[in-house]
């Protein structure tokens, strides 16, 4: 629990102090069983004091230092948004946060605009490809299968770049009742991917998640990745051409097929999710030097196959044209059983496939090397689309990406009534934030 965004709520909802300080000294009481009364009447004392004061950063008169202390707001909430759920909102925010990123990409060989997997800088090594993901929000009390999914998913996205990953980072923040314990569950799920594809975890940060102003044990997390280019170019998405061909390799899922598992009861499926297969196709590309036959390439996760598609499409400028039965082949059976026996549409969630795009001389070569399958082509056009029989379905992601949990079909996939507008609120708080920006150069530059 939030306690300082509580006090906050509270205050500006006009709620009397008296009222906040008996409602959070409860609230302490019943997450922190190891304190008294009276050091729970002392921190929620504490903390309302801390955010009274702060909140007068409101009535500062200073123009510049309070644009600074209050940041821009939309009035959008993130799930309403459905930032995080791999969908068109999701995606509108992220091209969003690209155009703040966007002054800062003078070297940048693959920039944040293209929402491609990972970022490419040129270095002495032709190429250095970084990427981070966070771990999913729902493998708290998982840590280890948490630290394992989120390694290998920062290694993929560094993978179908073309990269040779050459070291990991970590990111780990705990809430003030965690269980150190987990800590070293999450980084030893981190070193299992480490050590079976032998790739270096080097550094990276421990904190608590705000301090003292959060009680609970949440786990909230993330793992960074770096590789090099010393050869060759990277398999970007934009280089898909038309008249290339589509692979794609066997996938079982990541964190979003194992959260499905364990909050559904699938538990055996989990045994799928824990391979290094997808990593272990890529280093034989880049080892055998087939990498540089390849056009493009990238992971199966973003809003699923619809999602991944879609921003293919989006960047390349080009039409990806799947046959249906071909890509169902690609998910792992067992994976597949439970999201078909669920309702889960497969083409709409995380599989984890390695999805190759190539020239149609190089194609076999490639398929024995990775044990991929083919599965389409590109042709002329904007939009992909999935061959279903005699059918020719656009693929486009939902508003959210399938809902793979009890909760999440509880919240929907449906797009807002006003999401035009939601949109337009988040395109003006964006615009908001690129001046501070501009504002605070400039202050720099003037000095």
């Amino acid at each position: 629990m939030d306690l300082e965004g509580y006090v906050r709520r509270c205050l500006r909802k006009k709620i009397p102090e008296n009222k906040i300080i008996e409602d959070g000294f409860k609230r302490i009481l019943e997450i922190k069983e190891d304190v008294d009364d009276v050091f729970a009447k002392k921190f929620i004392k504490a903390i309302l004091e801390e955010v009274k004061t702060s909140e007068k950063a409101k009535e500062i008169e200073d123009e510049h230092l309070k644009t600074l202390l209050n940041y821009p707001r939309s009035g959008i909430t993130m799930g309403k948004m459905g930032v995080g759920s791999r969908g068109e909102g999701d995606f509108f925010v992220h091209r969003e946060i690209a155009r703040i990123i966007k002054s800062t990409k003078v070297d940048a060989y693959v920039s944040a605009e293209e929402q491609d997997d990972a970022g490419i800088v040129k270095a002495d090594a032709k190429y250095i490809v970084a990427a981070i993901d966070g771990t999913h929000s729902r493998l708290s009390e998982f840590p280890f299968l948490g630290g394992f999914h989120v390694a290998r998913a920062a290694l993929r996205d560094v993978f179908v770049m073309g990269a040779d990953a050459v070291a990991l980072i970590s990111d780990i923040h705990l809430a003030d009742d965690g269980d150190i314990g987990k800590i070293f569950d999450f980084t030893a799920g981190i070193c299992a991917v480490s050590e079976a594809v032998n790739v270096p975890l080097i550094g990276g940060s421990t904190l608590r998640i705000g301090g003292d102003m959060v009680i609970g044990d949440r786990l909230v997390s993330a793992v960074g990745a770096i590789g090099v280019i010393k050869d060759g170019e990277p398999t970007a998405r934009r280089n898909a051409e038309v008249g290339d061909v589509i692979l794609m390799t066997e996938g079982s899922g990541g964190g979003t097929i194992t959260t499905t598992a364990l909050y559904y009861g699938w538990f055996d499926v989990i045994y799928e999710t824990l391979n290094v297969d997808f990593i272990k196709a890529c280093q034989n590309l880049i080892k055998s030097g087939l990498v540089k036959k390849v056009s493009a390439m990238t992971d199966i996760t973003n809003g699923g196959l619809r999602g991944d598609a879609y921003e293919i499409s989006k960047t390349a400028n080009v039409s990806l044209i799947f046959e249906k039965e071909k890509v169902y082949k690609t998910i792992n059976p067992k994976v597949l059983e439970m999201l078909e026996s669920l309702n889960i549409d497969p083409l709409g969630i995380s599989t984890d496939s390695l999805m190759i795009i190539c020239k149609e001389e190089d194609v076999e070569e490639i398929k024995k090397l990775t044990g991929s399958i083919e599965v389409g082509y590109v042709e002329k056009g904007s939009e992909s689309y999935l061959i279903d029989g005699d059918k020719k379905i656009p693929l486009k992601p939902m508003f959210r990406e399938s809902a793979y949990t009890p909760v999440k079909k509880v919240v929907g996939e449906m797009k807002p009534d006003n999401f035009e507008e939601m949109k337009e609120k988040v395109r003006k708080a964006c615009d908001d934030a690129i001046k501070k920006k501009d504002l605070v150069i400039e202050l720099i530059n003037s000095r």
